[in-house]
């Protein structure tokens, strides 16, 4: 017959085993693509370093400053005081940003209800009862009454031996990141919103001004041809073609200033406002410096500072522990539970020690068949692994073709600025000398209205320009995150979960990734 262990030996293999079986972990490694190297391009070919200098307002050229950090606060590199005015409205009114907020509080509610998982659950109970009772069966011919008073306390732990619980807890604990990151990912978008709504407004703007300037010089030329027509210089066609032309610049007013009355109104709805407070005076483009230095972010940098790429990092997370949830589903559930108190007829015996009651149970539930559930179950979660892996792969794809889109667009902007500036000037120029000749009579009405024609043209086609490289530079430095890691609140992750799981529940171990 074989000997039992010494006690003390028993202890020491049952703690052991209880302690293996705590650091055992279900959840896979957390499986990532692997991130660019730093010397990795952003753009096919060679990368853009200096844009060319346009010349004249907002016409500098841009250095492209790689590995730079950026900005905090990156709308203030355009330096427009009313502009960071709106954003911090934006940044406090918006409904968005709201929305983010209360998502990301109801995240953390989540996971401390998670976390109460690992600590015992107390409960109290206290019951009176009065019944009467029938004496027949004892062969007597009345009943009798009795009282019966019961308090106890009770406790439930269900032990974390195979990780079920630090796999919950960590799934909502990823959430509540990809919540915090996609509050991020708002503010981010609200700022790049305002920015690129408020140079698009400050474009129409300084459309209309060119348009009005443009319409005055249309009604002089008309006031010269019409004396011209009685002098007889000129036929009276010339007069119609005039005024033909007079009336098709006034035509082009209405939408200019209908897609101004847009941008005002969008503007408000940006920073929580009705469309009817949008009172105060448009921007214009006069206001707003373009940024001669681009910071550019490395490739392996743009994973941690893209809110929208930490937030799917985040779901990965989430889903690899769901991986982990299901695999422990096919191994023991340990509960544990007591309960102690007092039961008496009389208040007066309820604290008696002959009244006290307790009980201590220890149960073990094994799945042994559920119709292949379990492994559908598993099945299932790396199936949403796959999905939110793949998602992760595209987010990643699509923020470095918006930097190497922007970046480009920069470099191009200012080589379709300069051009324009060009096509101005020459159209300028040209309207100049077609002015002189026709009042001089040497020339025609119709080579004065193909100048008109061209200048006016060239006007719009410069303002479209030079407010293209002011949205192109704004979304270059969305495109790279915004520089919200610069700012000394925000330093690190922001939100504590205040949900720490129980000492005793040890650590899982798992592949870190730190992106």
């Amino acid at each position: 017959m074989q000997k039992p262990l010494p006690r003390p030996v028993a202890t020491v293999l049952a703690t052991a085993l209880a302690g293996s079986l705590a650091a055992c972990s279900f959840e896979p490694p957390l499986r990532v693509p692997q991130a660019p190297a730093d010397k990795t391009p952003y753009t096919a070919g060679i990368s853009p370093k200096e844009t060319v200098a346009p010349g004249g307002p907002s016409g500098h050229a841009q250095k492209i400053a790689y590995g730079k950090e950026l900005h905090e606060e990156w709308w203030k590199l355009f330096h427009s005081k009313a502009l960071d005015e709106l954003i911090a409205t934006g940044l406090k009114n918006s409904p968005t940003i709201a929305q983010a907020q209360a998502q990301l509080k109801q995240a953390e509610a989540t996971a401390r209800a998670n976390a109460s998982i690992f600590y015992p659950q107390v409960t109290g109970n206290l019951q009176a009862n009065r019944s009467k009772a029938s004496a027949a069966a004892f062969g007597g011919s009345s009943g009798f009454h009795y009282s019966l008073i019961t308090g106890s306390v009770g406790v439930s732990y269900y032990p974390d031996i195979f990780g079920v619980n630090r796999l919950v807890y960590r799934n909502s604990e990823a959430l509540v990141k990809y919540q915090q990151w996609e509050l991020e990912a708002a503010r981010l978008t609200l700022t790049g919103n305002i920015v690129t709504t408020a140079v698009s407004e400050a474009a129409t703007e300084g459309q209309i001004r060119a348009t009005r300037a443009i319409v005055a010089q249309e009604r002089q030329l008309l006031e010269l041809t019409e004396n011209q027509y009685k002098a007889g210089a000129v036929d009276y066609l010339s007069v119609v073609t005039q005024r033909s032309q007079l009336a098709s610049e006034l035509a082009t007013l209405p939408p200019l200033k209908q897609q101004l009355a847009v941008y005002r109104h969008e503007l408000a709805i940006l920073v929580g406002a009705f469309p009817a407070d949008a009172r105060r005076q448009p921007f214009t483009l006069t206001e707003l410096q373009l940024p001669e230095e681009l910071p550019v972010s490395l490739p392996s940098q743009l994973l941690k500072q893209r809110p929208d790429i930490r937030a799917a990092l985040s779901q990965m997370k989430a889903a690899n522990a769901v991986i982990g949830e299901a695999r422990a589903q096919f191994y023991p559930t340990v509960q544990l539970t007591a309960a102690f108190g007092d039961t008496a007829s009389h208040p007066a015996l309820f604290f008696n020690p002959v009244s006290s009651i307790w009980s201590l149970v220890g149960a073990v539930s094994q799945p042994i068949f559920e119709g292949g559930k379990l492994e559908a179950q598993k099945a299932e979660a790396h199936a949403a692994y796959d999905a939110v892996y793949a998602a992760y792969r595209s987010t990643v794809l699509n923020a470095f073709d918006q930097v190497a889109n922007a970046l480009r667009a920069v470099e191009h902007d200012a080589q379709t600025l300069a051009a324009q500036r060009a096509a101005l000037q020459a159209a300028a120029e040209a309207l100049r000398l077609a002015q002189a000749s026709y009042r001089a009579g040497a020339s025609d009405y119709l080579t004065l209205l193909t100048a008109e024609v061209q200048y006016d043209n060239a006007k719009i086609a410069e303002i479209t320009a030079r407010s293209q490289r002011y949205q192109d530079t704004a979304a270059l430095l969305v495109a790279l995150g915004g520089g919200w890691w610069n700012k000394a609140d925000r330093k690190s992750t922001p939100v504590n979960t205040q949900g720490k799981p129980h000492p005793s529940a040890g650590a899982l171990p798992v592949t870190q990734v730190k992106p």
